[in-house]
């Protein structure tokens, strides 16, 4: 009678429900219906970024976003902003998201006289270009004998000659490659011969590694062979002796060979080496 009673009971039977329930909470789902519900949310994730990439993709296309000028800053004495910009403009693609910077900062560097750019997005719709100008140093004549120019950095570049036909350039000259190299050795030269009281019009590095210079009054110095700190050493000990020489036959310097190991040979204008010839017979009679 009791069990029955209990089977009749309302709250016995809402008693065995929250049971039942309680036992189905800690029953884990099938694996299949598991992946199936991760891979439904993974879908979900994935077309939703999908719509948001779309919504931005046609958001930068919109004419809104073109790019309506350019700033340019920095180094202009060889050029003009306009010059610039019509050199560089046919080469710029794209609006102020799709722009290729790394395109445009070759554009610009196409330009004659332009060493280095820096190009940048100024939000909304505008470049920033900060150039850097070769600074010329001096004349670069090649092997095959074509003349080009050579920057503050030993950098070879071409641009326009005339516009530097009214500067007082030294020459450079070497193989290919080795400007560099040259400018530096000149930047050690050209200072030690200035206080002697030369200037450096040209320096040459021969295929086979041999330094030679002309100073302003024509005077060739060959320097041989060896490093820039050795054919530096030469010179300097060179120039120390020369103006003792210089004064005992007070004439001017022609020709000067620093290859000897233990001096050199110089010839001075106007000076002979070999003694007068005495005058014949006939010719005193």
């Amino acid at each position: 009678m009791r069990s029955a009673a209990s089977a009749r009971d309302p709250a016995a039977g809402r008693i065995l429900d929250r049971r039942q329930r309680r036992a189905a909470v800690g029953v884990p789902l099938p694996g299949d219906v598991r992946l199936m519900n991760s891979v439904a949310a993974l879908l979900a994730v994935a077309v939703a970024l999908a719509l948001l990439a779309a919504a931005l993709a046609w958001v930068a296309r919109l004419p809104a976003w073109d790019i309506r000028s350019i700033r340019v800053e920095g180094d202009l004495g060889r050029n003009n902003v306009p010059t610039i910009r019509a050199n560089a403009l046919p080469s710029l693609q794209g609006n102020f998201f799709s722009v290729d910077l790394r395109r445009a900062q070759a554009a610009f560097e196409q330009v004659p006289w332009v060493r280095r750019a820096v190009v940048r997005r100024v939000f909304p719709d505008r470049l920033a270009v900060r150039l850097e100008e070769h600074r010329v140093a001096a004349l670069w004549q090649g092997a095959g004998g074509d003349e080009r120019l050579v920057n503050t950095y030993g950098e070879v570049f071409e641009a326009n000659l005339g516009d530097v036909e009214d500067e007082d350039l030294p020459v450079f000259a070497g193989p290919d490659g080795t400007s560099g190299l040259v400018f530096a050795l000149w930047q050690r030269l050209a200072p030690a011969f200035a206080d002697a009281g030369y200037a450096v019009e040209r320096l040459e590095l021969s295929g086979r590694g041999s330094w030679r210079l002309q100073t302003d009054n024509a005077a060739v110095v060959e320097l041989g062979r060896g490093t820039p700190d050795d054919v530096a050493v030469r010179a300097a000990r060179f120039l120390r002796t020369l103006p003792q020489v210089r004064a005992r036959w007070n004439a001017p310097l022609e020709y000067a060979d620093l290859r000897h190991a233990d001096g050199y040979a110089l010839r001075l204008r106007g000076v002979g080496t070999t003694a007068p010839k005495a005058p014949s017979n006939e010719a005193a009679n």
